[in-house]
C-alpha cells in the first residue's frame, strides 16, 4: 500500500473511531436507562440487565456504526482541509477520485459488516432476548428469589422462602409482608407456586397459611385468617411478541412472507448498509471547505441530512406495514437516489468550473 494510502486510512480510522466511542457511550446511556426502568417496574429481571443492555445494543449498532462512520470521515477531511494539506495534495496531483481508495478501504468492510448485522445479526439478538425473557419471567429464581434471603420486590414487598424447587416454580414455607397504604400485610404459607394469566400477568399461589393485616403505626384493628389458598399478584412481566412476528424473523424466512408487515421489515433490514455507503460517499464533497471557513458547520450539515434520511426510513417503515405504499416501493425510493446522489457528487467533486464569458 501506498504510503500516502496508509496515512490517509490511519486519519480516517482514528477519527471513525473516536466518533463510535462517542456515540456508543451516548446510545449506551439511554439504553440502559430504558433497561432499569422495565427492571424498576418488575416487567425485566435484574439478572438479566447486562445481557438485554448487549442485546439491545447489538440491534443499534447499524444506525451507530453509519452515523460514526460518516462524521468520522467528515471530520478527519475537515481537518485536512483546515490543515492545508488538502491544498497540498491537490498541487501534486492527488484529487478525490484518488483518495476513493483509502477511504473505500475503510468505507467497504464497514458496510459489510452494517449489512451483517442488520440481517443477520439484530434479528438473532432480537430473538435471543425475547426468548432470555420469556424464561426469565416463569421462574422466580431468575426474578431474585432465593432460599434463605429476604428479597425486596419492584412494588415493594419483601419476600423469604426456605425452599424452592430447581426450576424455580415451587417454593416451601414462605414469608410475605407488603405495606398498602397505612394498612400493613404479612402473610405466611407452608407451599406456593407461580401461574399466569393472559400474556403478562403473573401470581404466587400460596397455600395453607396465616394472614395478618392491621395498621402499620399505632392501633389495634388487627384482622387474622387461615386460608386454604391465597393468590398474590406479582409484577407484570414485560408483553412478549408472536414467534411469528416479522421483526423476530429470520431475513431468509421474510422473502417469502407475503404480509405487509415482514415486506416493511424486509427493506427496514436493507436499506441501512445502503444508506451507510451513500453517506460514506457524500462525506467528501460535504466537508469541502476553506481555509478558514468554519470546520463543524459542513459537519452538522451532513449530520441533519442523515438524520432526516433515518426518520424517512422509519417513516417508509411504517407506510410499508399500514399499505400506505405500494410493497413494489419498499424503500428504494429512499436509498437509490441517495446513492445516485453520492456517486455524483463524488464524481463532480473537485472539478474546475468553467469561467464565465469563455467561449465553447
Amino acid at each position: 500500500m501506498p504510503k500516502l494510502d496508509r496515512y490517509l486510512f490511519a486519519e480516517f480510522t482514528q477519527s471513525f473511531l473516536a466518533a463510535l466511542m462517542v456515540l456508543l457511550v451516548v446510545s449506551l446511556g439511554g439504553l440502559l436507562v430504558d433497561v432499569l426502568g422495565d427492571v424498576a417496574d418488575g416487567k425485566l429481571p435484574a439478572g438479566l440487565l447486562l445481557s438485554q443492555l448487549g442485546l439491545a445494543a447489538v440491534t443499534f449498532m447499524p444506525l451507530i456504526l453509519s452515523l460514526s462512520l460518516m462524521l468520522g470521515l467528515m471530520l478527519a477531511i475537515a481537518r485536512l482541509y483546515r490543515d492545508s494539506e488538502m491544498p497540498v495534495l491537490t498541487s501534486i496531483g492527488v484529487g478525490p477520485r484518488r483518495l476513493l481508495r483509502p477511504l473505500l478501504l475503510l468505507v467497504v468492510p464497514m458496510v459489510v459488516l452494517v449489512g451483517m448485522i442488520s440481517l443477520w445479526l439484530g434479528p438473532l439478538a432480537a430473538r435471543t432476548s425475547q426468548s432470555m425473557i420469556a424464561q426469565a419471567n416463569r421462574s422466580l429464581i431468575v426474578a431474585g428469589l432465593e432460599p434463605g434471603k429476604f428479597t425486596v420486590l419492584s412494588n415493594g414487598s419483601v419476600v423469604y422462602v426456605d425452599g424452592m424447587s430447581a426450576d424455580g416454580t415451587e417454593l416451601s414455607k414462605v414469608f410475605m409482608q407488603r405495606q398498602q397504604g397505612d394498612r400493613l400485610d404479612v402473610v405466611t404459607a407452608r407451599s406456593g407456586k407461580m401461574y399466569f394469566e393472559g400474556e403478562t400477568s403473573r401470581y404466587l399461589q400460596l397455600n395453607n397459611g396465616f394472614r395478618v393485616e392491621g395498621p402499620a403505626d399505632d392501633g389495634k384493628d388487627f384482622r387474622l385468617m387461615r386460608y386454604a389458598s391465597n393468590a398474590v399478584a406479582l409484577p407484570d412481566q414485560q408483553e412478549s411478541k408472536p414467534d411469528d412476528d416479522p421483526e423476530l424473523l429470520p431475513t431468509g424466512q421474510l422473502l417469502g412472507d407475503s404480509r405487509p408487515q415482514a415486506n416493511a421489515q424486509l427493506h427496514a433490514r436493507i436499506t441501512p448498509p445502503l444508506l451507510c455507503l451513500a453517506f460514506a460517499l457524500l462525506t467528501l464533497p460535504l466537508a469541502r471547505s476553506a481555509p478558514r471557513q468554519s470546520r463543524y458547520g459542513r459537519v452538522m450539515l451532513g449530520f441533519l441530512g442523515y438524520l432526516v434520511a433515518f426518520l424517512m426510513m422509519i417513516n417508509g417503515t411504517q407506510w410499508l406495514t399500514s399499505g400506505k405504499l405500494p410493497a413494489a416501493a419498499g424503500l428504494w425510493w429512499l436509498s437509490v437516489p441517495l446513492l445516485v446522489l453520492g456517486v455524483w457528487a463524488y464524481s463532480r467533486d473537485g472539478r474546475l468550473r468553467r469561467p464565465r464569458g469563455a467561449r465553447a
